[in-house]
């Protein structure tokens, strides 16, 4: 039986992490990054000031996947959380995606996000925008061709948005 673990990425995992992050920026389909990206560039995308970043693990051993989670912005808009997912291309389809995405919005809610929104969801990305619609996130709004797909030239760029909680039961701002 296979298991899959979610914990806090670490150094340890970088490694792997670069490997997935190369392939995913070479397909040209899904993230604004271009293929020339550098090690370090990706580092801290992955481990910089302020990001939480989780892997997942394949029967204890494989790296099959990431999330990054953050404030999607600073001091007052600091109660929306942002997240960024790769999933290994060898892993697509059979599930990660979705656990990464549940476990990522219970520890958003858990560290106090009141919502969280995706800044960059590719239209074309099919796969991703169903899961996200799937796990309750709604198209808020769409920005016109911003993204230049290596095939399929310039697409539609969705953001994507969740309240974490009802906003009744917000805390006084």
């Amino acid at each position: 039986m296979k298991e899959i673990a979610i914990r806090p990425a670490t150094e340890a995992d970088f490694g792997a992490m670069w490997e997935i992050f190369q392939e995913l920026i070479a397909s040209g389909d899904t993230y604004y990054f271009a293929e020339d990206t550098s090690r370090e560039d990706c580092h801290a995308y992955w481990f910089g000031p302020g990001i939480d970043s989780y892997v997942a693990i394949l029967n204890h051993e494989r790296l099959v996947g990431m999330y990054r989670l953050m404030p999607n912005q600073r001091d007052r808009g600091a109660h929306v959380a942002n997240a960024a997912f790769m999933v290994s291309p060898a892993a697509q389809g059979v599930g990660v995606g979705t656990l990464l995405g549940n476990d990522c919005l219970d520890r958003a809610r858990t560290q106090g996000y009141l919502a969280m929104q995706f800044n960059y969801v590719v239209s074309s990305n099919k796969p991703a925008v169903l899961l996200w619609k799937k796990l309750g996130f709604s198209i808020v709004g769409t920005l016109p061709r911003a993204y230049c797909h290596r095939y399929l030239g310039y697409v539609d760029v969705y953001v994507m948005f969740q309240l974490l909680t009802d906003p009744s039961h917000w805390p006084d701002a």
